[in-house]
C-alpha cells in the first residue's frame, strides 16, 4: 500500500537523521516544511519533501491537506490507563480541600482502585480500557506506556499486565507496559512496608518476568509512599531481569527519588514538582529523561514543577499525561501541550518536542516514533485547516485533529474495537 499527503501546509517535526531528544535551547527547534508532501509505504515513512520535489507516481490512496499540518503522533509516556470504574466521588472531597495524601490514608485513592480491579474481572477490566486506548488514538496518541500498580498483590497486578499485553497484540496503538507493584502500600500491609516490599521482590518480579509481561519497572519514590531504601533495593533486585526503571519522584515533596532513580540510570523520573539544584544537577550528566506531568498538578492544584528552570540548565523535558482514574483523568495530549504554554509557560515548539521526540524517548522508542523520519512508523495525524503550530496548543478546548494514521493506515472511528 502506498499513500500520498499532498498539500501540506506545514508537515512539522521533520528529521533527516535519527536523534535520541532535544535538550536545553535545543528545544526551540522544529524542524517544519512548508507546502509539503508525505509518502507512506505500508506501515513506514517512505519519503518527505517540498511539494515542488514531488516526483510522479502510483499511489494507493491520495490524501490533500491543503490548509492543514501534519504532525507525528503524541507519545505518551506515562499513563495508567487500565483501571476498573471511576474515582469521581474524591472529586467531591478534593474540592473539599482534602489532600491527595489525605484522600490516601482514609483509603480512597490507589487503594480504591485496588478494591475496585480485584473485583472485576480481565475481560471487563479490558473492555473498559479499550475504550479508554481508541479514544486517546483519536486524539492524536500513537504510541503510549500502560502501567500496572492499581492490583497490590500478585495476582491483581498479574492480571492487570495480561491486559496490557492483550491491548499491545489487538490494537493498532504501540504499547509499552511498566510493572508498578509498588504503588501503594496495602492495607493488609500497614505498618509492614518492609514485608509488602519483599513480596514485589521475591514473589511478584519473577512472575512477572517469567510470562515477560513487562518492558519497565517503577517505583512511586516519594513522601507516604516508598522510600529511597525501599526503591533501591527494588531496583537492584530489578536488574537481574533487564527491567529498566521509570520512577514516580518527587511529586509531593522532595523525595530523593530523581537521583535513585539516575542512580539506576532510569529512562525517565516522572512529576518532578518538587526539584531543585541537587536534582538537576543529578540529571544533566545522566540520560534519564526528567517528565513532567501538567494534567496531575493541575487536576490536584499542585504546584507547577520548574520547567523553565530546568530547561535553562540545559536539561530536555518530556510531557505526558498521567491518565488515571484519581489525578489525571483524560489521556488528551493536546491538552497537555496547552497545560505546558500556560502553565509551564513553554513555548510551542518546545511542548510538541516534549510530546513527541522527548517523550518517545522516555519510552524507549525515539529510534521507531517520534518524528517525521524515513523509515520510522508511519504514526501521524492531519490537523483541520488550522493557521500554525501555535494555534494548536493556543485553542486549548478544540478538537483540531481530523485525520489520524497509525502504522499506515487511517484510523477511522467505526473501525475501532
Amino acid at each position: 500500500m502506498k499513500t500520498l499527503i499532498k498539500n501540506i501546509k506545514q508537515l512539522v517535526q521533520t528529521e533527516e537523521k535519527l536523534i535520541k531528544y532535544r535538550a536545553g535551547k535545543n528545544m526551540q527547534n522544529l524542524p517544519i516544511i512548508n507546502d509539503a508532501f508525505l509518502i507512506v509505504e505500508d506501515d513506514k515513512i517512505a519519503n518527505y519533501g517540498k511539494m515542488s520535489e514531488l516526483i510522479n507516481d502510483q499511489f494507493d490512496l491520495i490524501y490533500d491537506a491543503s490548509d492543514k499540518l501534519v504532525l507525528p503522533s503524541f507519545c505518551d509516556s506515562h499513563t495508567h490507563l487500565v483501571y476498573a470504574g471511576s474515582r469521581e466521588v474524591e472529586y467531591s472531597d478534593k474540592i473539599k480541600g482534602l489532600s491527595y495524601e489525605e484522600i490516601a490514608k482514609r483509603g480512597g485513592g490507589i487503594l480504591n482502585s485496588a478494591k475496585l480491579l480485584a473485583e472485576t474481572s480481565e475481560d471487563s477490566l479490558y473492555e473498559q480500557s479499550m475504550k479508554r486506548i481508541n479514544e486517546i488514538i483519536q486524539m492524536g496518541t500513537g504510541a503510549v506506556e500502560i502501567k500496572s500498580g492499581y492490583g497490590l498483590s500478585t495476582e491483581s497486578e498479574l492480571k492487570m499486565l495480561r491486559v496490557i499485553k492483550k491491548i499491545k497484540a489487538t490494537s493498532p496503538i504501540t504499547v509499552k507496559a511498566t510493572f508498578l507493584g509498588a504503588h501503594s502500600i496495602p492495607t493488609a500491609y500497614k505498618g509492614k512496608q518492609t514485608e509488602y516490599v519483599d513480596l514485589v521482590i521475591n514473589e511478584m518480579l519473577p512472575q512477572v518476568a517469567s510470562e515477560e509481561l513487562a518492558d519497565y519497572v517503577d517505583v512511586f519514590c516519594d513522601k507516604g509512599f516508598f522510600t529511597v531504601e525501599d526503591t533501591d533495593r527494588i531496583l537492584m533486585a530489578s536488574l537481574k531481569y533487564g527491567l529498566r526503571p521509570k520512577i514516580h519522584a518527587n511529586e509531593l515533596d522532595f523525595s530523593g527519588g530523581i537521583q535513585v532513580g539516575v542512580k539506576y540510570d532510569a529512562l525517565s523520573v516522572d512529576h518532578l514538582e518538587f526539584t531543585g539544584d541537587a536534582e538537576i544537577k543529578a540529571l544533566k550528566d545522566s540520560e534519564t529523561m526528567p517528565t513532567l506531568l501538567p494534567g496531575a498538578a493541575f487536576f490536584l492544584g499542585m504546584i507547577d514543577p520548574p520547567a523553565r528552570k530546568m530547561i535553562n540548565a540545559g536539561l530536555p523535558l518530556a510531557l505526558a499525561s498521567d491518565y488515571n482514574p484519581g489525578s489525571s483523568p483524560s489521556g488528551d495530549m493536546k491538552f497537555i501541550m496547552s497545560l505546558g504554554t500556560i502553565k509551564l509557560k513553554l513555548l510551542p515548539e518546545e511542548v510538541i518536542n516534549a510530546t513527541t521526540i522527548n517523550s518517545a524517548y522516555a519510552m524507549g522508542l525515539h529510534e521507531t516514533h517520534g518524528s517525521i523520519t524515513i523509515g520510522k512508523q508511519a504514526n501521524f495525524y492531519i490537523t483541520k485547516p488550522v493557521p500554525n503550530i501555535e494555534f494548536l496548543p493556543y485553542a486549548y478546548g478544540s478538537n483540531l485533529i481530523e485525520t489520524v494514521f497509525l502504522n499506515g493506515v487511517e484510523q477511522k472511528k467505526g473501525d475501532l474495537l
